[in-house]
């Protein structure tokens, strides 16, 4: 039977890992150190890891795979394969030499387009009509292998990066399981990339969720989706953090500066660069999420204030 080592770290690869060790002996799971999370920044295990423990497979989370020991671990499982899935680390070339048969990668998206750490939120920030994923063959580059298999999906226009990456996460099980027999075999043509066609995206920071106004509606409307469940769209209300969870756009000129807050109707909207951003479901920091408007009630001052 085919040896797998399988690499991976967020709940994207699960499913993929999942299918892969129904299929074939996976001989080790590799995935980030546990790191900490949340608001009381407790030390947690990744998805991955909570996966791979509870179907006892063998579990290893170097922190670095250039040293010379973890490389010398790794041959020791012997795999004919590597596939990785958001793993989160660039493999050494001495790595990508140890499999027979080399190295795998499944990314979330349609390469060349959103290589890099970011390709579900990117997708739906730049309003995409379509995402996917994407097996190829690995190299030394980020994301810039041959390309062996692909599969699309059409974006809900209510897409969300939880939503978006649950939907990926099974298209890539889906695909691993027909197209890595076809790769065993020998049966999938390796295609370069068109690198003049690649687009980059970076590692998210929290930062990158504070809402600057002065950008149109229709742009901010995809960040609340974007950056939904992490970091979240936030703009400051007295100080405060207030999130925006769920927001529509009314497409017509902005009576006030960029960031002021407006009764439209029964609506609660604030005034952007382009357009208002109707604000349906909010958040404050340490509070219950709810409607704007019912946060409009407890905020009586609210609306003609100005928010940032």
């Amino acid at each position: 039977m085919t040896r797998i080592v399988f690499m991976g770290t967020p709940e994207f690869a699960v499913p993929i890992l999942q299918t892969l060790s129904e299929r074939y002996e996976v001989v080790a799971v590799y995935t980030r150190a546990d790191k900490p999370v949340g608001r009381g920044k407790q030390i947690a295990p990744s998805p991955v890891k909570e996966f791979a423990r509870a179907r006892q497979l063998p579990l290893e989370q170097p922190r670095t795979l250039r040293h010379g020991a973890e490389q010398h671990l790794l041959r020791a499982y012997q795999p004919d394969v590597i596939v990785v899935a958001a793993y989160g680390m660039l493999l050494p070339k001495a790595v990508l030499e140890t499999p027979t048969r080399g190295c795998v990668n499944m990314h979330a998206s349609l390469l060349p387009r959103w290589r890099g750490a970011s390709p579900i939120p990117y997708a739906i920030l730049h309003g995409d009509a379509e995402s996917g994923v994407t097996l190829m063959q690995m190299d030394e580059g980020l994301d810039t292998g041959a390309l062996l298999a692909q599969r699309s999906i059409a974006l809900a226009s209510d897409e969300t990066t939880g939503t978006l990456t649950e939907k990926l996460a099974r298209l890539g099980a889906e695909l691993i399981c027909g197209a890595l027999p076809e790769y065993l075999a020998g049966n999938l043509a390796p295609r370069a990339q068109d690198n003049a066609l690649a687009t980059m995206t970076p590692l998210i920071a929290k930062e990158d969720g504070l809402i600057k106004w002065s950008k149109s509606a229709i742009f901010l409307e995809r960040l609340t989706r974007a950056y939904q469940p992490w970091p979240s769209a936030y703009t400051l209300w007295r100080g405060e953090q207030l999130k925006i969870l769920r927001a529509s756009v009314l497409e017509q000129a902005a009576p006030e500066a960029p960031g002021v807050v407006l009764q439209i109707g029964g609506d609660i909207g604030v005034a952007t660069g382009k357009g208002v951003l109707l604000l349906r479901q909010v958040q404050l920091a340490g509070k219950r999420a709810m409607s704007a408007g019912e946060f409009a009630r407890g905020q009586r001052d609210l609306v003609g204030s100005i928010l940032g």
